[in-house]
């Protein structure tokens, strides 16, 4: 039996801090409102030289060293983003270049906030069907430069950021140890919820698509936010069930840095204490492919996440996308 298992973390923010207080200088907006909302409490803002490529080599670099691996061990690159550099190439091919890492495929997927959870089920099947040996995953986004800063019910929420995992096989006993279970869902029908609708293929850059603002995140955050608890809910106890445990047999919730309240309501439905949902959301916001990452990252490095702990991540998104991942660390 084959199996892969997370061998290698890291995580980038950039150096700049936008906090509410100083958003309050710039919006009708308060930190008490933000707070009460979201639970965010500051965001990390990409200089306007970094690309997402750049965040995402900072992020890989850290987690080949945590692996310790060299990037021309890697058989594949996986870069999660809805906000990468160009078109074409795709952010993964850059990245490729940058690391040196002359022996990967490398490819995008684009998945919004459900892009780590949809890479880490491609990865781990590449994996477990004997394709690949070494994979590099990274979340990697800035959305602050999709984001209205006019708007003041979105941009309180985005920050960029990237985390990365190696991914690696393992055989033998440690075939119980590594990604044990991927569920992936979508509902294309409740896209208009969360889109981008300015800068493809139906609405290419143009005067009138620049004077509606339609290439900024729009978001109906209610109706959001009630589809966001029910699916979770959902493909959380789909990922129990499928592997015939229980809410109780986990030890940590890492999910996708969106909004406090929803974590809340996964955490209560979980019936877990917040004690075991890792939380960054107060000082990045939503990162999108890269909450989940850079969660588990911190997690890691601080010694909350020890082995053979149990691990359920967990995102949602645009698309609609969402999913869940049975992780035993």
């Amino acid at each position: 039996m084959i199996n892969a298992r997370i061998v290698g973390t890291g995580s980038y923010a950039p150096k700049k801090v936008v906090t509410n207080q100083d958003l309050e200088k710039l919006l009708d907006t308060s930190d008490e409102w933000i707070t009460e909302r979201t639970g965010i409490k500051q965001r990390h803002i990409a200089d306007k030289n970094e690309a997402t490529s750049d965040l995402a080599f900072e992020a890989a670099q850290r987690a080949l060293k945590a692996a310790n691996l060299s990037a021309q061990e890697l058989d594949m690159i996986i870069v999660a983003t809805t906000t990468p550099d160009m078109y074409m190439p795709n952010c993964g091919c850059i990245l490729q270049n940058k690391l040196g890492a002359k022996n990967a495929a490398a490819f995008d997927i684009y998945a919004a906030c459900s892009g780590f959870i949809y890479g880490l089920s491609i990865a781990s099947s590449y994996i477990k069907s004997d394709t690949c040996k070494t994979i590099l995953l990274v979340g990697a986004e800035i959305l602050s430069r999709v984001t209205d800063w006019e708007d003041r019910t979105t941009c309180v929420l985005f920050g960029d950021g990237a985390g990365a995992v190696v991914l690696q096989r393992q055989t033998g006993k440690q075939v119980r140890r590594g990604v044990l279970s991927t569920h992936l869902r979508s509902d294309g029908a409740l896209g208009n919820l969360l889109s981008l609708p300015g800068g493809g293929s139906l609405h290419p850059a143009s005067h009138d698509t620049i004077a509606k603002r339609m290439h900024f995140i729009k978001m109906k955050g209610n109706e959001t936010f009630k589809a966001a608890v029910r699916a979770l809910e959902e493909v959380a106890q789909e990922a129990l069930d499928y592997n015939k445990l229980k809410h109780e047999d986990l030890d940590f919730l890492i999910p996708h840095q969106a909004n406090l309240r929803i974590i809340q309501a996964m955490a209560q439905r979980l019936k877990m204490p917040m004690e075991k949902v890792v939380l960054t959301l107060p000082k990045y916001g939503n990162t999108s492919a890269a909450s989940i990452p850079m969660a588990l990252d911190e997690a890691v490095w601080d010694g909350r996440i020890k082995d053979n702990h149990l691990l359920l991540l967990e995102a949602f998104g645009g698309g609609l996308t969402w999913g869940s991942a049975l992780v035993r660390w």
